[in-house]
């Protein structure tokens, strides 16, 4: 890396320090952990609410009780399917004994073949109506069995909008009864910018922080990613978990996240004063081994003030010029200085 000045014998490059390099970038953004899982309870049987057990705040196992629903009108349902089935098995009863009865007559030739074909036809339909009927039982007796509101995973229930007495409306059409959030681990979601895309791979690690927690740090890793930008906002959507076993992040609360990208090969950046605006294109002076220069275009990225990305036309090891003159061209011999560190230590 070089600077240029104009003296009686040509260009003196100086050398300097750290020109061209390579960083590494981080993202920080504001996002708010959401609970790996989080869904209401709602009722599948419609009753009046008998009594609940288990009130905001409470941490509970899967299939513990929750609360539970007086259905009387369902009870009389089940009532209803359990005397039907009883009903369709007598009806069978009679029917397999009537169609045993024509088929031994339809031997003696007593009762014509269509008679005793109708009669066997009646002891399928009424098999089939047996079984549809218990079917029906079973279906209410499931029902019934939603008179017990449980909960569906382990977690914490931080929404009770019920009470005793509170007619209760079964499905989507009801109100919720509890909202549970699964805490022990949670996830955070953030949108990276296309640029930075591809430098997010599963198992990335990140860092969190909270307002709640000042001065701790959480550990974040990266599940998995949309694989796909969004047309609409040009970034990439990244899911991240946390491990909140200790419950000492609040889910949905806001929190700060550091993301460092995982880029084994991180673009080089140059200052923004090697660039030439020449008529074929952006260039950049190179000196040879020769100390020759060499006048190389180069693709740029993004601008952040002093430094520019550079994407393509010099590497790591080439020897870039510092403030070049408009001058310059290829070919010209030039000299390193040493920097002013250099020359003063000496």
């Amino acid at each position: 890396m070089a600077s240029t000045s104009r003296s009686p014998r040509g260009h003196e490059p100086t050398r300097g320090p750290g020109c061209l390099g390579r960083f590494a970038r981080t993202r920080k953004t504001r996002k708010r952990p959401r609970a790996a899982c989080g869904n209401p309870a709602l009722a599948r049987a419609n009753g009046y609410l008998k009594d609940w057990v288990a009130d905001i705040g409470a941490h509970v196992q899967a299939g513990q009780l929750l609360a539970e629903i007086e259905t009387p009108d369902l009870d009389q349902q089940l009532e209803q399917a359990k005397a039907q089935l009883v009903l369709s098995q007598a009806n069978l009863h009679l029917a397999q004994v009537t169609d045993d009865r024509w088929k031994e007559l339809l031997k003696t030739a007593s009762v014509s073949e269509q008679a005793a074909a109708e009669k066997a036809a009646a002891r399928e339909t009424a098999a089939a109506s047996v079984e549809a009927d218990r079917a029906n039982m079973r279906r209410l007796q499931e029902l019934v069995a939603f008179q017990r509101v449980v909960a569906p995973f382990p977690g914490t229930v931080t929404l009770r909008s019920t009470d005793i007495g509170d007619l209760i409306v079964a499905g989507s059409g009801g109100k919720e009864l509890f909202h549970m959030a699964q805490t022990d681990k949670l996830r955070v979601y953030v949108r990276v910018p296309e640029p930075s895309a591809l430098g997010i791979a599963a198992g990335q690690t990140a860092t969190l922080t909270t307002p709640e927690s000042p001065g701790r740090i959480f550990t974040a890793k990266v599940t998995t990613t949309s694989e796909a930008i969004s047309t609409v906002s040009r970034t990439l959507l990244t899911e991240l978990e946390v491990d909140n076993s200790q419950n000492q992040i609040l889910p949905y609360s806001y929190g700060e996240l550091t993301l460092n990208q995982n880029n084994t090969d991180p673009p080089l950046t140059l200052p923004s004063n090697t660039v030439l605006f020449r008529a074929q294109g952006l260039q950049v002076g190179v000196v040879r081994q020769d100390d020759t220069v060499e006048l190389r275009s180069v693709q740029v990225g993004r601008d952040f003030g002093q430094t520019v990305e550079i994407l393509g036309g010099v590497t790591s090891a080439d020897r870039v010029i510092v403030n070049p003159t408009d001058s310059l061209v290829s070919g010209i011999k030039v000299r390193i200085q040493p920097a002013p560190a250099e020359a003063a230590a000496k």
